[in-house]
């Protein structure tokens, strides 16, 4: 989570996910092929697609993109540039959205926009060659939460709407994020994560607390339960891959309110729950790569593997995607059996 206009002694803690995104966010980004689609009624509803080139001219899986911020900031040009490439390089094509923040709306505002935004691209998978029955979600931070909610939260399709993209499906085959929250209840935070990372800044204006009103009170605690995608764990949920590089040193009362909200125990919180009911879930670590430098390069592309091997997708099924410094992707990546 974070937000980049407050100062003082939060912009260390706030400006963090960020500068994961700007890591892997370099020049060279392709157009979108579809600009500022308009998925729904609010000025933040807009989102880019690029679409993958298929070898046999069949439709191609997506992966939906949704940046971090804290539910305060950010934009869909944050998408890293370099999952964007791996992604059009094995076949797969990306979106990347906006969603409203808690300048205008509380949750759960931001989680139904990531599903709305899935719902409208699958409504339009016929005009813009997407396979409906192959759809991902990625994200950091903020946006790894709501891909997280809206991939374990029952399907959000109201099949008797009037509106016909409220009748689509929200339900992913796969989510692979980074640095991600799976609950924001201050509880479990304060049990699972420690330190003051449950004193975050940004919680207050997601849940729409009043100035004088306490993260403790009672009357709150349906609501965060409802805002944590790790309650609605059950069997059929998607596959996961989460990635973190924050500190694993335990957190103290000493620390900076906020501190550890990227914490990996969140990410070991959520495994708890989803091996037992047999879902899969891949943790990995900065620690876990030996070349510092190469570690967005080598998340991305374990990432995107990860997305493949989900989507039963192999090499023969993407064309060739010439991006400035990465090159032709998809000849470097290995074979996913089917």
């Amino acid at each position: 989570m974070g937000r980049i206009d407050l100062i003082g002694r939060w912009v260390v803690v706030i400006m963090a996910p960020l500068s994961w995104q700007q890591a892997m966010a370099q020049n060279g980004r392709p157009r979108p092929d579809v600009a500022e689609a308009r998925y729904g009624h609010h000025d933040y509803n807009t989102l880019d697609l690029w679409k993958a080139k298929s070898a046999s001219g069949s439709r191609t899986p997506l992966v939906v993109y949704i940046h971090g911020g804290g539910f305060q900031g950010g934009d869909k040009k944050e998408i890293p540039e370099a999952l964007l490439a791996e992604c059009l390089g094995s076949g797969i094509s990306v979106a990347s959205i906006n969603y409203r923040l808690t300048d205008v709306a509380r949750f759960p505002a931001p989680m139904h926009d990531g599903a709305r935004a899935i719902q409208f691209l699958r409504s339009e998978s016929d005009r813009w060659g997407l396979d409906p029955n192959r759809f991902a979600a990625s994200g950091s931070s903020a946006g790894a939460g709501i891909a997280l909610w809206v991939g374990f939260h029952d399907d959000l399709a109201d099949p008797n709407a009037d509106d016909p993209v409220a009748r689509k499906s929200t339900r992913l085959s796969c989510i692979g994020v980074v640095r991600a929250q799976t609950s924001y209840d201050p509880r479990f935070i304060k049990k699972r994560i420690g330190g003051r990372a449950h004193e975050h800044p940004a919680l207050r204006p997601f849940f729409g607390l009043k100035p004088n009103e306490s993260l403790g009170s009672p009357h709150l605690y349906p609501l965060y339960e409802r805002a944590s995608a790790i309650n609605y764990a059950t069997p059929d949920d998607p596959p996961v891959f989460l990635y973190y590089q924050d500190s694993k040193v335990p957190l103290t009362d000493n620390d900076e309110p906020g501190r550890g909200i990227h914490h990996r125990n969140f990410g070991v919180a959520l495994r708890e729950v989803l091996e037992p009911l047999g879902v899969e879930c891949i943790i990995r670590h900065r620690g876990d790569y030996r070349d510092g430098e190469a570690v967005p390069k080598a998340v991305n592309h374990e990432m995107v593997d990860f997305f493949r091997k989900r989507f039963l997708l192999s090499i023969g099924d993407a064309k060739p995607v010439d991006i400035p410094g990465h090159g032709k992707l998809n000849s470097r990546l290995p074979r996913v059996d089917r």
